[in-house]
């Protein structure tokens, strides 16, 4: 149960993360508004939510059948 809350806790508490490869920071970089960073870096974000929702599933999953066969 720990572990648990210790995982939701980590998942809420993120921060922003603005990092990009050398090529893309280069070529973001040089743009004066900065719409276009912002947006790769929301699509970046968006693409790392996935992975985590199915291993959550998964675990969920799994978490679920154990307590139904004890």
């Amino acid at each position: 149960m720990k572990i648990g809350l210790i995982f939701l806790l980590l998942l809420i508490c993120v921060l922003p993360a603005e990092a990009q490869c050398a090529m893309c920071r280069a070529v973001l970089e040089s743009e004066q508004s900065g719409t276009a960073a912002k947006g790769i870096n929301n699509g970046i974000m968006y693409l790392m939510v996935f992975p985590y929702l199915l291993v959550g599933t998964v675990a969920y999953l799994v978490y679920r059948n154990r307590q139904k066969t004890t």
